[in-house]
């Protein structure tokens, strides 16, 4: 991804023991994407606009970008903020590639102005813990 100059990104990746379908659908229905990641109203149509509500009280303004089955989703990741530090305008890509034990993902959110050190180290942080609560969720039986 091109990002504009002096922009960072935060990229996590992870394997997991599951085939891409089951990632898939934890990555775009609204009552899993919620057990993982925030409280939400997503749907999975390009253009559709959504809000992920944390429970810190904050809620980001996103958009659906792009939709792939099974191979790429990505939407905006906007926080409206006084503080420079922390209005963020971002867009969080998830990638899965199939493997012989499962699924890669790949997360990445890109748009951290050189400014926003502590909310890119949020979000680095952030996206470990999202993807150890999505890795219980994938784990439950259905």
């Amino acid at each position: 991804m091109n990002e504009p100059a002096g922009t960072r990104t935060v990229v996590i990746e992870r394997e997991f023991a599951f085939p891409a379908e089951r990632i898939w659908r934890a990555l775009t229905q609204p009552h899993l994407i919620e057990e993982w990641l925030m409280k939400n109203d997503f749907k999975p149509t390009v253009g559709h606009r959504f809000n992920l509500r944390g429970e810190w009280g904050g809620v980001l303004d996103c958009e659906v970008l792009t939709i792939e089955p099974q191979k790429t989703l990505a939407y905006t990741w906007n926080f409206s903020h006084e503080d420079a530090a922390f209005d963020l305008k971002s867009v969080v890509t998830f990638t899965l590639t199939p493997t012989g034990a499962g699924t890669h993902l790949r997360v990445e959110q890109a748009g951290f102005s050189p400014t926003q050190k502590q909310a890119f180290g949020g979000a680095h942080a952030g996206w470990k813990q999202f993807l150890a609560k999505l890795d219980e969720v994938l784990a439950r039986p259905d």
